[in-house]
């Protein structure tokens, strides 16, 4: 091999790794575009009573189920109040508890819950939950929640009535407030193969997803069921089954192009246009009429020594109307999401208004993209 060969060699190993790069820079791994199926977390609900809240609790009189739970309460630990009794606290409030069982949970783990007031409690802060069963959907308890609050908002107020507000302080958080008690059955060590399911549906990441699979872990590992589901030939005994997945997880891919979607909200104004949308050619003109009127009084009275004639005052009005002259602008054919930006900020106009221009031209048949409000 010649000295020129020699130094070729490199420099060809160099490029390929340089192609190599840049082909991987947009992959993402198989953990982020899809989860296992049966994998899932799960959501848990209680009703409690927070205590030693000061003065800030329920009013008993406006919500009688507050004392009903602390009379049950009461009445377990034998303490019977008579029925004519009715306690007016203020430092007891009737709360939500709320929490997310992770997948796979041991009992004896402990979880984070949320605790939101049911009644008028006014604030939360100071307060400690009383214990507190957390049930999933088919009833069964999963996790007990006992323990003091954490809460960032608060509130303060006058005897006038005025008052000031941070954030919410009707709602707070315990860390690690619930211990788990009981395990939810999943399908993972279940014999036969795995499904994953990608978190958007697209048919050409599924493909995607099955063939890198396949390269990486042998071919006919992997196929695509339809444009959510891959399944994949896994191993039976769990712990090779748990290596397996983790090398699944780590598969890189290079997901499919989204949809041409242009999003709008229509309670914030926010518009999101994806990067693939498209105008097909168009003339869009914008302008906006705007309508002033001033309302001002004039006094009117009598010539000087004049024995007839009041002093009155006249009202009036001045109306103006202005028109804004703003150009008129062209899409060319297949602009891009830039040159669509650039054209309409050119004419001053607002969310709103480019909301309006973005519908205009979907129904002219010039958008080449699926237009969605939420």
């Amino acid at each position: 091999m010649n000295a020129n060969a020699s130094v070729a060699v490199p420099r060809l190993a160099a490029l390929v790794l340089l192609f190599a790069t840049a082909a991987m820079a947009h992959a993402e791994r198989v953990k982020d575009l899809a989860a296992v199926a049966g994998v899932r977390s799960n959501q848990l609900v209680g009703y409690g009573l927070v205590v030693g809240l000061d003065g800030s609790g329920d009013q008993t009189s406006q919500t009688p189920f507050t004392v009903q739970s602390l009379k049950s309460m009461l009445n377990r630990y034998g303490i019977a109040l008579p029925d004519n009794v009715r306690p007016q606290l203020k430092n007891v409030a009737a709360v939500s508890v709320l929490a997310e069982l992770p997948p796979f949970a041991k009992p004896g783990q402990t979880i984070d819950v949320t605790v939101a007031s049911l009644g008028n409690a006014k604030s939360l802060r100071g307060g400690s939950l009383l214990m507190t069963q957390l049930k999933g959907a088919d009833g069964r308890t999963y996790a007990v929640a006992q323990g003091n609050l954490v809460v960032s908002g608060f509130g303060a107020e006058g005897r006038d009535g005025s008052k000031i507000t941070v954030n919410v302080p009707s709602a707070g958080r315990i860390p690690n407030g619930a211990t788990v008690e009981e395990t939810v059955a999943t399908t993972f060590n279940q014999d036969g193969g795995m499904v994953l399911n990608l978190h958007s549906a697209d048919f050409t990441t599924a493909s995607r997803v099955a063939a890198a699979i396949d390269g990486v872990l042998g071919q006919g590992t992997a196929r695509a069921v339809d444009g959510v589901s891959i399944w994949v030939n896994a191993p039976s005994d769990p712990g090779a089954r748990v290596a397996f997945l983790s090398i699944l997880e780590n598969v890189e891919v290079d997901p499919g192009a989204s949809a041409a979607r242009v999003v709008v909200n229509s309670r914030t104004g926010t518009v999101v246009i994806g990067s693939h949308v498209r105008v097909m050619p168009a003339a869009v003109s914008h302008g906006n009429l705007v309508v002033a009127i001033s309302e001002r009084a004039a006094v009117s009275q009598p010539e000087p020594f004049s024995r007839r004639g009041d002093t009155v005052v006249v009202p009036q009005s001045d109306v103006q109307i202005t028109a804004e002259n703003n150009r008129m602008f062209l899409f060319q054919p297949g602009v891009e999401l830039r040159e669509i930006v650039q054209a309409v900020n050119g004419v001053g106009a607002a969310p709103g208004d480019l909301v309006a221009i973005l519908e205009a031209l979907k129904q002219a048949g010039s958008l080449r993209a699926e237009l969605i409000v939420i």
